[in-house]
């Protein structure tokens, strides 16, 4: 059996962040290859969201 965990390195503001963002900690990032992806995901998501309000922006001033 394999497991593939993350050796993480973070501040409690960090963690903090993790858990209003995502619902879970390090930890269970750094253990759970299904919720990295998932958080992952998520997180593409957000720069393409963000990507398409900025050039918004720039073609309507």
């Amino acid at each position: 059996m394999f497991i593939n965990t993350l050796d993480l390195t973070y501040t409690s503001e960090m963690e903090k962040a993790m858990f209003q963002s995502h619902g879970m900690g390090y930890a269970e990032y750094s253990r759970k290859l299904d919720q990295r992806l998932k958080v992952e995901q998520e997180r593409e998501q957000d720069y393409l969201q963000s990507r398409r309000i900025i050039e918004g922006m720039r073609t309507n001033p």
